[in-house]
């Protein structure tokens, strides 16, 4: 079935998982991933590798390398900030920390999962937000699904919503593209 993206927002999210947490391999392996998809956004998200602060160095400059146009840190806005990231993108217990990356002049996404926290994301200006998980995902609560994408972009229409969440394949996409999102949200699509 043929993509319909043409404004669909690309954002790759990292996973030790499947990039290595070895310098060289990550670089080598993101700088391949970067050569073959789209990618608007990218986000550099670890929550296991020791050497977190040298891999998100890495990732930063690899990103401007290939021209990406927002390169993010995931969580650690004063991070994001010492490296020259674009910006930053916080988990959803990190709502208290959305004034202070605002504050550093961060591109600001957040993790949403509900109603309340769209709301209260909304309510601080984030310039973003990502909204999950829409399909199945292994560990993650239960798929919201299309339909409740397509109401949570109605209702929130104002608000720049990313759909995050299970997203493997062409056909995924295809389905987020014929909604309004801003864009889609992954880290498996993008291996």
């Amino acid at each position: 079935m043929k993509i319909i993206r043409e404004n669909l927002i690309s954002y790759l999210i990292t996973d030790p998982q499947y990039y290595s947490n070895d310098v060289k391999t990550f670089e080598k392996n993101l700088k391949k991933v970067l050569t073959i998809k789209k990618v608007d956004i990218a986000c550099f998200r670890d929550k296991t590798s020791e050497n977190f602060k040298e891999l998100a160095k890495v990732f930063v400059k690899t990103c401007k390398e290939f021209n990406i146009d927002k390169v993010l840190i995931n969580g650690n806005y004063k991070l994001a900030k010492k490296l020259n990231a674009t910006g930053v993108h916080l988990t959803s217990t990190q709502f208290n920390k959305i004034q202070k990356a605002k504050d550093l002049d961060l591109y600001t996404i957040i993790s949403c999962h509900n109603y309340k926290d769209i709301e209260n994301a909304q309510m601080q200006h984030v310039n973003a937000i990502t909204y999950s998980p829409i399909f199945f995902s292994p560990n993650k609560a239960e798929a919201k699904g299309m339909a409740k994408l397509r109401e949570t972009i109605r209702v929130y229409e104002d608000l720049d919503i990313i759909a995050l969440g299970g997203i493997i394949d062409e056909e995924h996409i295809n389905q987020i593209s014929r909604t309004r999102a801003y864009g889609f949200a992954s880290i498996r699509y993008f291996i």
